[in-house]
């Protein structure tokens, strides 16, 4: 079945989920033609966790093209390990595990709740701000940057570069960002060789493993430029939806007061009820593939949504309703199989003590506007508000 694009109007970007229990109901796997080509959707989550998973649904681009003309494609295949296959992804990932290990990413908890508390200490009490803007965005913002090795003075040209290429923006500024943003790290990683320090961006640049494989320049920079969005757009995304969700759902907010012990199965559930990252990158199939009953053709391009399968009621039941309480294991908000998202505890860590921190400082947090009043961003990869307005009253 064919899906067409108005479906997925402006009024989709504010709410996508009734559009994507519709397209669940009758139509889970089918052809959106879409301005720029056309793409598989596939919305339930048994379908989506298995795609996810699946070999035959490749990273690369190439295989849109007829098999004689992939090897002749122009340019080199992009060396960020989200956007590869094995070999390839499974060496990449290998080395940059010896460097992004659990105990890096635990040890930064003080630092985060340090971070968390300086914030809150400069948000004004009982007038409204933006949480996004003051605490959101730069509480991840700081500590990617402190465990790269990012200079403080640069941390804002991050997200403004982050926010032209993840969002929808022309193909001119996508391009000038990206151009940017790789220049500055290229140069950044240069003084790392000859002036090491303790902080992640060193260590990678030094890593090897036992044949003495290392990180190329390239590879280097499309690492770090993966570890500097994805590191703060996720966390920044799941504190900005959990908060509204907190703050539209009271008798959750309520329980989630009474019982803060609840926090880690709380931000579970804040990543499956409304998810930061709601689409997975594109797929594009090797040969014809059967996802959920439908053959899709090879050379097809495939858009595996995250946030409609952990909204789907055959794995969590009643799943549009936000329940603190519920055990939202299984959820498919990281991804799944060999490109489950590599920072995923450090976001975890961030969501509990973030959050934490902002409901134990400010009893009484409310929305300072009308929820319909509440812009979404307009990407097809992250889910997110462009603006919280919230006041803490004293």
């Amino acid at each position: 079945m064919t899906a067409t694009a108005e479906l997925f109007g402006d009024a989709f970007w504010r709410d996508p989920y009734p559009t994507l229990a519709l397209l669940r109901e009758q139509a889970p796997v089918c052809r959106v033609d879409l301005a720029d080509g056309p793409v598989w959707l596939v919305t339930r989550y048994d379908d989506v966790r298995a795609a996810l998973a699946d070999p035959r649904l490749s990273k690369n681009w190439r295989y849109l093209l007829p098999p004689e003309a992939r090897a002749d494609a122009p340019g080199e295949q992009d060396p960020m390990m989200l956007l590869r296959d094995p070999p390839d992804h499974t060496r990449l990932r290998k080395l940059v595990s010896r460097s992004f290990t659990a105990r890096r990413i635990a040890a930064l908890r003080p630092r985060v709740a340090e971070i968390a508390a300086e914030l809150l200490d400069a948000v004004p009490v009982d007038a409204p701000f933006d949480l996004m803007a003051r605490y959101a965005f730069p509480l991840p913002v700081q500590v990617i940057c402190e465990l790269l090795g990012v200079p403080a003075a640069d941390r804002d040209r991050f997200g403004a570069w982050s926010r032209v290429l993840i969002d929808q923006s022309s193909q001119a500024d996508a391009q000038d960002a990206d151009a940017q943003l790789h220049g500055y790290l290229a140069e950044l990683i240069a003084r790392k060789r000859t002036e090491p320090d303790d902080a992640l961006l060193s260590a990678l640049a030094q890593v090897a493993d036992e044949d003495g494989d290392r990180l190329s320049e390239l590879e280097l920079v499309a690492m770090a430029t993966l570890l500097l969005i994805a590191g703060h757009e996720t966390t920044t995304n799941l504190l900005g939806n959990a908060v509204l969700a907190l703050l539209t759902h009271p008798d959750q907010l309520a329980l989630l007061r009474a019982r803060p012990e609840l926090m880690p199965r709380a931000v579970e559930e804040f990543l499956r009820f409304d998810g930061p990252v709601w689409n997975a990158t594109y797929r594009f199939t090797t040969q014809d593939v059967e996802i959920g009953g439908v053959t899709v053709p090879a050379a097809s391009a495939v858009q595996l949504t995250l946030g409609s399968a952990d909204r789907d009621d055959a794995r969590f039941p009643d799943a549009a309703q936000l329940r603190i309480e519920r055990d939202a294991g299984g959820h498919v908000a990281f991804g799944h199989g060999i490109h489950f998202c590599l920072g995923a505890p450090l976001a975890r860590i961030e969501g509990e003590v973030a959050l934490s921190a902002l409901l134990a400082r400010f009893p009484a947090l409310e929305l300072a506007v009308d929820p319909a009043e509440i812009a979404y961003r307009r990407s097809t990869l992250v889910r997110g508000v462009q603006a919280l307005p919230v006041r803490a009253r004293a």
